[in-house]
Formats: C-alpha cells, sequence, structure tokens
C-alpha cells in the first residue's frame, strides 16, 4: 500500500466516504483501517439511504425499534448513530494516538435543517450528546443558515464538520465561523480546543459543468477551485488572528476534500486524490477510489501552499461562459436538495420497511 502510504508521509488523513453495516460486521472496515491506512470515515443520507435500501442488516434493528415506539426520524438517527458509535471505537487508538487530531467518524444533522438557524444547533447539540463519542463529528452544512449554526455549535464544544462547501468563499465563511466560535469560548474562559473540519466538495464542479466546457477544460474546474482554496487555508492558518487563537490552545479546522470519486469515465479513476495531495488535509474517499489509488495511484508532487496555477484555469473557463461564482451557489443549493431526496426517500424506506417487518412478525 505504498501509494497510500506516500499520502500519510505528506501529512494528508484518509477517510472512506461509506459506512454500512455490513462493513463493520464482515471485518471490512477493520481491514481497510489495518491495510490501508483509513483513520477516519464520514457519512451522509444518501450513503445511509443506500445502505439501509439494499441490505437485511438493519431488517432485526427495524423491527425491534418499531416495537419499541420508536418511528421515523428518531428510529434513523438510533440506526446510524449504533454504526457510528462502533466505527469510532475502532478508530479510536488513531484518535488518542494524535490527540484528536484524527480518528473522526460524522453524522450529519437532518437536511431539512438546512435553512433553520435554530433548528441547526438544538439538532447539533441532540446528536453531540445522543452519539456519547468523543471523535464523533456532527456534519452542518455551510449554507447561509448553517453559518452562525456553525459557530453557536462550536461555541457550545461540538465538534463540527461542515458539510456542503463548494467554493473558495464558503469555505472562507465557515472558516471564519468557527474562528469566531473559538475566540468566544476564549472570551469565555472555555477551552479552547473543539475540532472541526471543512468540507470541500470537488468533483461535482466538473459534472456541472462539462456541457458548458471544451473537451480541454472537462475536469480541471473542481480541481482549480480547490487549489485556490488550499491557498486561502494556508494563509488563514499563517495569519495573526489565527497565530493568536493556535497559542492559546486552540486546534485548527483542516480541509477536507470531499466528492474526490471521479465521475467522468473518460478521465483518471485516481484523478482528484492524486490533484489534491497536500500536507494538513483530509481526503474523505469512497471505496472503489481507495481501491484505485491503493493500485496504481501516484504523486508528482504535493499541492504548493499557493495553490498552483489555479488562476490561469479558472480564467479559461470564465472566458468560455462559466460563471463561477453563480455555479458554486446553485451547487449548494443543488446539494442541499439532493440530500432532503435522499432524506425523504430514506424515511420513507424505514417506514417501508418497519411496516413490511411488523407484518412479517405478526
Amino acid at each position: 500500500m505504498s501509494h497510500l502510504q506516500a499520502l500519510r508521509d505528506l501529512g494528508q488523513s484518509l477517510w472512506l466516504d461509506n459506512i454500512t453495516r455490513e462493513i463493520l460486521d464482515n471485518g471490512t472496515l477493520q481491514r481497510y483501517i489495518s491495510d490501508f491506512g483509513v483513520t477516519g470515515l464520514t457519512s451522509n443520507p444518501t450513503i445511509f439511504d443506500e445502505a439501509i435500501g439494499n441490505s437485511s442488516a438493519y431488517d432485526a434493528g427495524i423491527r425491534q425499534k418499531n416495537a419499541a415506539g420508536t418511528h421515523g426520524e428518531a428510529m434513523f438517527i438510533e440506526l446510524a448513530l449504533e454504526d457510528l458509535r462502533r466505527a469510532a471505537d475502532l478508530f479510536r487508538p488513531v484518535f488518542d494516538a494524535t490527540h484528536g487530531v484524527d480518528g473522526w467518524v460524522s453524522m450529519e444533522v437532518s437536511p431539512l435543517l438546512a435553512a433553520d438557524t435554530a433548528g441547526s444547533i438544538e439538532a447539533a447539540s441532540h446528536i453531540h450528546e445522543q452519539g456519547a463519542r468523543e471523535n464523533l463529528y456532527v456534519k452542518i452544512p455551510g449554507t447561509p443558515a448553517g453559518v452562525p449554526a456553525i459557530e453557536e455549535s462550536i461555541f457550545n464544544g461540538v465538534p463540527i464538520n461542515v458539510t456542503l462547501l463548494f467554493s473558495t468563499s464558503q469555505y472562507l465563511a465557515s472558516a471564519h465561523a468557527y474562528l469566531r466560535g473559538i475566540e468566544r469560548r476564549i472570551a469565555a474562559g472555555r477551552d479552547p480546543s473543539v475540532e472541526s473540519v471543512a468540507s470541500l466538495f470537488v468533483s461535482r464542479w466538473d459534472k456541472a459543468s462539462a456541457d458548458a466546457l471544451p473537451v480541454e477544460l472537462h475536469n480541471r474546474l473542481g480541481i482549480a477551485v480547490a487549489q485556490q482554496t488550499y491557498r486561502a487555508y494556508r494563509e488563514l492558518l499563517a495569519s495573526d488572528r489565527w497565530k493568536k487563537l493556535a497559542a492559546a490552545g486552540a486546534r485548527p479546522q483542516r480541509l477536507l476534500w470531499a466528492s474526490t470519486g471521479t465521475k467522468d469515465p473518460a478521465a483518471p479513476d485516481t484523478l482528484y486524490v492524486e490533484a489534491l495531495a497536500a500536507p494538513d488535509t483530509v481526503n474523505t474517499i469512497p471505496e472503489k477510489t481507495l481501491k484505485a489509488f491503493a493500485d496504481h495511484g501516484k504523486i508528482d508532487a504535493p499541492l504548493a501552499d499557493d495553490g498552483g496555477e489555479f488562476a490561469a484555469t479558472l480564467a479559461k473557463i470564465s472566458a468560455a461562459g462559466v460563471d463561477i461564482d453563480a455555479l458554486a451557489e446553485k451547487l449548494q443549493r443543488d446539494g442541499a436538495v439532493a440530500f432532503v431526496n435522499s432524506w425523504t426517500q430514506l424515511m420513507q424506506r424505514i417506514a417501508d420497511k418497519a411496516k413490511a417487518l411488523a407484518g412479517a412478525g405478526s
């Protein structure tokens, strides 16, 4: 697994972008930890919808919870947290060894709360408490309503994985929310060490822009935006504002690359992993892409602190007619809608399964 080791050696954490009860039960996740050096994982409503819909592994739990009077969202949260607690326990050794920098799992607040600041704050607190694991991130989208929820949750001591970020400006909004939360904790005499990651979605840019761009510009926009965002990330970590917080004991909010599976069959299957090999970052990788990189991935050079030649690429794409700022907003809105759709489908799937299992048992 020397290809994966090269990523780890330069300071990038490798997380799995998947969880199912099956990979917990059959030892696959443990093998990814032992053999691939995976040190965390992420989940979302789409992942759980596929896991529960395509498996009988959750049937016993659904039957039991339904009989106990637990339904809908409450049932899903219990099912998901059962999986995530088990995963968190598998990652606990690396969490302890890295003093909380690595070894995390993530659980999303309801996507129905994407425009509800107060509801997101309350849900994040509830999941944090119910999860009962130090190494459980709560995912809040970096939407306009999510940004103040991120700040308040950090102030409340809830570790946050900021999701659905697509642009540098969206990243910076969430990063400054994190900093404000930490600054308020220091002012209140609280421990400033509250962990967070900021998840920038990459490949969706290229899928969304492909029809508007000539072939030579395909699969370049997502990487260019990521490079631009990495520069902003490094600049933030070099700022006097951050240095003051670090001196007080705060931890940096790490930048996380999300949506790094290649969607274009004409592109290399390790495209985004290779391009975004960068120190002090996380790459959360689909299983298929993880195996591909382990087999034949390569790193020519780590991502430069200044992001490299992204400006020229963005200029060419803008000149080709793509409004990058407008597309960023659209991608975030569409991403929120997609998670709502997955959530709605998931709730219906659980209700249908509960009804069928209750009927089968009567």
